[in-house]
């Protein structure tokens, strides 16, 4: 697995991997990470069509996601320790 792409972006880290003919896309944020894979023979124009993929509303979405991931982590880490 090596990486091939980093994206800027102000609230994620965002990393595009090639690994078995494939593209992996891992968003982390804090200890939190959603990682999604893309077959390379799925895209028309390899790490350009990944690029196109990562638009507002996909990242939008991704933000929420990690709010919910945040909130499902923390009432288990509760019920858990108390």
């Amino acid at each position: 697995m090596r990486i091939i792409a980093e994206l800027p972006h102000p609230d994620f880290k965002i990393s595009i991997l090639s690994m078995n003919q494939k593209f992996i896309v891992k968003i982390e944020q804090g200890i939190l990470e959603q990682t999604y894979k893309i077959a390379e023979m799925d895209l028309t124009d390899g790490v350009n069509s990944v690029f196109e993929l990562l638009d507002e509303e996909f990242l939008k979405k991704v933000g929420s996601r990690f709010l919910e991931m945040r909130a499902d982590f923390k009432d288990a880490y509760y019920r858990y320790n108390y």
